[in-house]
């Protein structure tokens, strides 16, 4: 099956299902392709539907997925050209810029998987990252989908802090409604908070 005839099954599903919790195991046999993941990410970044994961909120555990609204967002094109993407991998020797991974051989964190390369943005689009070879590097499918991003450190309370500190008003209003999205069951607890830095 092609990745375009995946893509549309899974759009049907999610939307035939919207409001519910769906599992991944469900998602690849809807799709019927290996690649199913990447699929539902076209459906995000592509399509623009706001296909939430447990990054999204705390009562989702890993492996569940929920759409909540059936209209499409505004989605970033992903248009990169065959030759931009040919340009990148020679660049980047058909090596995953994160895990070390070679194009073809079998994946260091999934031997049972032979690495397949992707082109990914170091500046999401999201965050005004561009299409061009600069902001571009050849990533894995485990990297990509994010299941081994061991290399990435996370920021520290610390660090985001100053960052939140920094951006505007408005901005700051963005991130606390997507922390109360993201954490709905403890919005209505008592917290016993007795400095902010």
């Amino acid at each position: 099956m092609s990745g375009t005839g995946a893509r549309d099954k899974l759009r049907t599903y999610f939307l035939e299902h919207l409001g519910e919790v769906l599992y991944s195991d469900t998602l690849r046999e809807v799709a019927g392709i290996s690649e199913w993941a990447r699929r539902i990410r076209e459906l995000r970044n592509e399509e623009g539907y706001q296909i939430l994961t447990h990054n999204d909120r705390s009562d989702l555990k890993p492996g569940q997925y929920l759409l909540v609204n059936p209209s499409p967002q505004p989605a970033f094109a992903r248009e990169i050209s065959k030759e931009t993407r040919a340009f990148v991998l020679d660049r980047n020797g058909f090596t995953c810029q994160m895990c070390g991974a070679v194009a073809g051989e079998p994946h260091p964190y999934d031997p049972s998987r032979k690495t397949r390369l992707h082109i990914g943005h170091i500046v999401d689009k999201s965050m005004g990252g561009t299409d061009t070879p600069s902001n571009l590097r050849a990533l894995c499918s485990v990297c990509n989908e994010g299941a081994a991003n061991l290399t990435l450190d996370r920021p520290s309370y610390e660090k985001l802090l100053v960052q939140v500190r920094r951006a505007t008003g408005a901005d700051q209003l963005k991130v606390l409604e997507w922390l109360l999205r993201k954490f709905p069951k403890q919005v209505g607890e008592r917290h016993n908070v007795t400095s902010i830095e």
